[in-house]
């Protein structure tokens, strides 16, 4: 009877089990892969049993990441993520821009060489090439903005889906340049310009090789650029130029992206965005020695 006691009396006392990660926890179920004890907000299910969250973070990176037929990384989660960052950007910039620091848009537009009221060299001619991107920020107005970050909205959630969240961000920016430098190259340097047009134009002209790649009709496309190519040439201060550099920018970057061969696939993107950006700079630096010769 003794022998019997002592053996209830120590059963009564064990501490029951408790989640690994949340020791205030009891629990009885433990993880398939570590045998470790979880609670249920620590559970994954499994084909058979749950799995632990360490045990499932090392399964996903073990797993070959799924790529799309372009050989960007699908995006988990959110697959509008990056365009509605882009979004977001824009929209606080300009309020920034237009209401809590006015003077902002003038250290930021694109401008090629311009001399300032106090007599100040100012400009991309000057050095200050910064002004090729962050012109992308600014917006000449509320309904400026409106339309190119619709026009963002609609294109971008595909690009980013089909191209992977790495190259849609590099075809933005590097049209957005692309579109800069040849309004640099083309117009009055000392007329600034603004917008995120040559960016959103470089997804148009991407759109175009990708959609001819997945068999798409591409006449919607077309039908979009004819459309802006006519209040291009006809609605005043629209400058055409950015619009034309970020389409052929993102013509070219969308053609390298559609048709690389899968087994070089990553050496031809690399290569694309170098040369596009090399032909740039070449065109960037022959506008400034003809400015400031």
């Amino acid at each position: 009877m003794s022998d019997q006691g002592a053996a209830a009396d120590t059963w009564a006392t064990a501490a029951p089990p408790t989640c690994y990660r949340h020791t205030d926890r009891e629990s009885y179920i433990r993880c398939q892969r570590c045998d470790r004890t979880i609670c249920p907000e620590c559970q994954t299910p499994a084909s058979v049993g749950v799995h632990c969250p360490e045990c499932v973070r090392e399964a996903n990176r073990s797993r070959p990441q799924t790529r799309t037929v372009l050989g960007g990384a699908v995006p988990s989660g959110d697959g509008a993520l990056v365009t509605k960052a882009l979004i977001g950007l824009c929209v606080l910039s300009y309020f920034l821009s237009e209401y809590v620091q006015p003077g902002l848009g003038r250290d930021l537009e694109m401008i090629g060489y311009a001399l300032t009221n106090s007599g100040e060299i100012v400009g991309i001619a000057d050095g200050e090439y910064w002004r090729l991107v962050t012109p992308v920020l600014l917006h000449g107005s509320l309904i400026h903005l409106l339309v190119n970050m619709l026009s963002l909205w609609f294109l971008g959630p595909f690009l980013e889906q089909a191209l992977g969240r790495g190259r849609f961000v590099t075809l933005f920016v590097v049209g957005a340049i692309g579109g800069s430098a040849l309004s640099y190259a083309l117009g009055t340097p000392n007329i600034p310009s603004v917008g995120a047009s040559g960016a959103v134009f470089a997804l148009v002209g991407a759109l175009i090789p990708i959609y001819r790649r997945l068999n798409l009709n591409v006449m919607p496309v077309l039908v979009m650029i004819v459309i802006n190519a006519i209040f291009g040439f006809s609605v005043p201060n629209i400058d055409w130029r950015a619009h034309l550099g970020g389409l052929i920018t993102g013509a070219v970057l969308g053609l390298a992206f559609a048709y690389a061969p899968r087994e070089r696939r990553t050496l031809v993107h690399v290569g694309a965005v170098v040369v596009v950006l090399v032909v740039i700079a070449v065109v960037v630096v022959a506008r400034t020695n003809a400015l400031t010769a």
